[in-house]
């Protein structure tokens, strides 16, 4: 099993964020993660790339935004690839400056990328030449140039969100907008490997079972018992990717007490077996470059 490298950017605390140009990219470094924000264009590359739990090809251009130690990884088999990846501080988003009403957009997609967002050709195709501008800018006129690719970004039509939802179940939390949704989403958060009914969830927000399934599902868009497998899926995805256990073993460890449940639940939210995802990834992890 591969294991995950958490990268340490070459960002400092004097930047608001760096480029990082490389040509004839090699894409050699494993899949890997950081607390730092990345926005990367991948330019004359035919190969793959993993993002969270998503496995795709990689189009040309590739513009991903790669959100707060989502774990990432492209490959390519061409010998002429250029990447150029902006680099900023995870503190950008809890800022005093997004915290503005005109900054919304902006801090909103920086909170959706923790799925990472793919962006549309239409957007590339406006996007690109100002990253490529940017890399040769310097002075105060970058930070400008650099809050208007984002704003831009954040503004565009058909973003499309990589990882699933049962990947990164913290939206909704977010989404809710509820104390009460936050608590039991956290009571989930710490009990998904055990057994979780209804009774426990409505006695811990003293409300009834009735209410608290048309409570949940209200705010929330999907059933308690859906929420509660998508945790659990999502657990089971980090665990095949991140760990050696078994395919029994991660459905026991993830509060599932039979494996067939386990497997046509997973099959339901992923389109793949436990196993044939885990085949998936390796292969995409660990694709040899041409």
């Amino acid at each position: 099993m591969k294991e995950i490298i958490r990268e340490i950017t070459p960002l400092n605390e004097e930047d608001l964020f760096i480029v990082l140009n490389t040509k004839k990219a090699n894409f050699d470094y494993p899949i890997h993660f950081h607390p730092d924000f990345e926005l990367n264009l991948v330019l004359n590359a035919e190969g793959e790339r993993i993002v969270g739990d998503s496995i795709e090809k990689i189009a040309d251009p590739d513009l991903i935004l790669i959100g707060s130690n989502l774990p990432h990884k492209w490959q390519s088999r061409s010998t002429e690839a250029h990447v150029i990846t902006i680099q900023f501080h995870e503190q950008l988003l809890g800022s005093f400056l997004l915290s503005k009403r005109m900054f919304a957009p902006i801090r909103e997609m920086l909170e959706r990328s923790g799925r990472g967002i793919d962006f549309s050709p239409e957007t590339k195709e406006r996007i690109i030449p100002r990253i490529l501008k940017i890399d040769n800018s310097h002075g105060f006129v970058t930070a400008l140039d650099f809050f208007t690719i984002l704003y831009d970004l954040a503004t565009s039509g058909e973003q499309k969100l990589l990882a699933s939802s049962s990947y990164d179940t913290t939206g909704v939390i977010r989404e809710s907008k509820s104390r009460r949704i936050n608590l039991i989403c956290q009571y989930i958060e710490n009990n998904y490997n055990k057994n979780i009914t209804l009774k426990d969830i409505a006695v811990l927000v003293n409300m009834s079972e009735s209410a608290v399934s048309h409570f949940f599902k209200k705010r929330t868009n999907r059933s308690f018992v859906s929420y509660l497998n998508e945790v659990r899926i999502s657990h089971a995805i980090k665990m095949l990717i991140e760990t050696t256990h078994s395919i029994s073993e991660i459905c026991y460890l993830c509060g599932y007490t039979n494996l067939s449940n386990f497997n046509r639940m997973f099959k339901k939210m992923k389109n793949q077996t436990p196993t044939e995802y885990r085949e998936a990834f390796l292969n995409a992890s660990s694709m040899t470059k041409f």
